[in-house]
């Protein structure tokens, strides 16, 4: 009950932040019910008058209630299907920049984590260089064989994981109590959303997880001839620091100094879409936060990627998918691309393919009668997911983070080369994964895999008759004597029911009393 009110008071403090930024004025309220579009119509009375002709509202709002609403409005800028298109657009300006925390802050860090003094570790350890919600980089060298070399020293902020668990549990509480009240909130899963962001930043907290993804990223694209990644120092890296290679190159927003260097900027443009797509074609997994700000050109030409804690990642299913339906509309094969859909399980099978061709067709043809430069293939894919929701395709996390990803990387390209041709661009990588997956080797080799899993299955046939006859057994039993639960089990359902009946009313109590202090204090 307590930890209850705790979750509404934080949750009360957000929702006044976002009434003065004017962020309800972006909610649609015409399909509300009246007392949302009441209470919304009373928040909208203290909001900034500078708000109402400000751009980006959510964005400033989400920055001035700290970290973890900034995580939460970066993660939901992937997820149009939860926030829509035009707030998960407002989301995409987010930057993730926060003051800097202090230097012996930092230092003592580095040193609780890699368990020996900084100056052990390090030849020297230089201030920060940026800082982020989850973490800042320092510049620091150390020293080998006589040698000094530059790295760049990750190291996490201090106490950010307590503030992180406690809104994170603020986030949890308003998703439960949502989908207890809106069927709408259930079909969009809002706990599920809560859990992914949770995962997520558990996942980019812990920076031995980051070092894993740059150490597969490396093995992934050891052979490419214009594009590598930091190497990792392992022996200066734990959980709370990532020690990596310093890069001094040019970053790819700084495009006067490009210029100045003589870098060809169109072959520059192709170069980061086609290592986009064949990180997701060939590999399965993509960085998925390619901005300028994380790619380089260093001093051989080649394109570098940094910050590695968001990565995304693609099944075989996922990489088939994504391979026949650009090759589809590249070829103008629209059955092709419709009848991958099926293939995948993605389109219920009521549905007609013809008739799913038909709406396809509706998005390809009018690319055909377009320049190069007009098409754009991240446009293309928003266009096809919002066509395949009439067809009940149910929302794929994967393959949307996958769209937001190409959204960016297409916009960086294109300030290189506004006349980019994205197809032409991206067809060489499509082919050769086609002709390397869908051509005789790859026939081959999924025939050799599918004999392997049928042997599997086979020396597992007879534990699964076992299982099968044991459970069997079960269902007669229960048939023949009914389900029976324990005494304790019925008292403990008993006490956890009138829990939530109490917490409820005095949920419910504490917001009744909010919402009249307010009024109180406007009138």
């Amino acid at each position: 009950m307590i930890a209850g009110i705790s979750h509404l008071i934080r949750l009360s403090r957000a929702g006044y932040v976002f009434a003065r930024e004017g962020v309800f004025s972006l909610v649609d309220t015409r399909p509300l019910p009246a007392p949302a579009r009441a209470a919304i119509a009373l928040a909208r009375l203290i909001e900034r008058p500078s708000a109402r002709t400000g751009k980006s509202r959510l964005s400033s709002a989400l920055t001035r209630l700290g970290p973890t609403y900034v995580k939460l409005g970066q993660f939901l800028a992937t997820r149009p299907d939860v926030v829509g298109t035009v707030i998960a657009r407002d989301l995409e300006a987010l930057q993730d920049k926060m003051p800097a925390f202090d230097q012996k802050e930092a230092e003592a860090v580095v040193v609780a984590a890699l368990e020996r003094p900084l100056n052990v570790a390090y030849a020297s350890f230089g201030p920060p260089m940026a800082a982020a919600s989850i973490a800042q980089v320092h510049k620091a060298e150390v020293e080998k064989d006589g040698e000094r070399k530059p790295v760049a020293v990750k190291i996490i902020r201090p106490g950010i994981e307590r503030r992180f668990r406690v809104d994170l549990d603020a986030f949890y509480f308003a998703a439960r109590r949502a989908e207890a009240m809106s069927l709408e909130a259930q079909r969009l899963r809002f706990v599920e959303v809560v859990h992914t962001l949770d995962r997520s930043v558990r996942l980019e907290m812990d920076f031995r997880l980051e070092a894993a993804a740059l150490s597969e990223m490396a093995e992934n694209t050891k052979d490419d001839p214009d594009f590598r990644v930091p190497g990792i120092d392992w022996d200066r890296t734990a959980r709370e620091v990532l020690t990596m290679e310093w890069i001094d190159g040019t970053p790819l927003n700084d495009r006067a100094t490009l210029e100045a260097k003589g870098y060809d900027l169109p072959a520059l443009g192709r170069i980061v879409i086609q290592s986009f797509l064949r990180h997701a074609l060939r590999d399965g997994f993509f960085h998925a936060d390619m901005h300028p700000g994380n790619l380089f050109v260093d001093e051989s030409g080649k394109l570098v990627a940094v910050d590695f804690g968001i990565m995304g990642r693609l099944g075989p299913k996922e990489r088939r998918f994504l391979a026949e339906i650009l090759f589809g509309f590249i070829t103008r094969d629209y059955m092709r691309v419709a009848q991958v859909h099926f293939d995948a399980g993605y389109v219920p099978r009521h549905h007609s393919v013809e008739a799913f061709a038909q709406a396809i067709r509706a998005i390809g043809e009018p690319i055909h009668n377009r320049t190069a430069e007009d098409i754009s293939m991240a446009k293309l894919l928003t266009l096809l997911f919002e066509v395949t929701g009439i067809f009940e395709m149910q929302t794929r996390p994967e393959l949307i983070l996958l769209q937001k990803t190409m959204v960016v990387v297409e916009g960086v390209a294109r300030a290189f080369d506004p006349k980019l041709d994205m197809w032409k661009t991206a067809d060489p990588v499509v082919r050769e994964w086609i002709a390397r997956n869908l051509g005789p080797i790859g026939k081959l080799e999924g025939a050799a895999q599918g004999a392997g899993e049928l042997g599997k299955f086979a020396s597992q046939v007879p534990s699964l008759l076992l299982r099968a006859g044991t459970m069997l057994d079960q269902i007669d039993d229960i048939t023949r004597h009914g389900l029976v639960l324990s005494p304790e089990t019925v008292e403990a359902i008993g006490r956890a029911e009138a829990r939530r009946n109490r917490a409820t009313a005095v949920a419910l109590w504490v917001i009744a009393g909010l919402l009249g202090a307010i009024l109180w204090m406007l009138v």
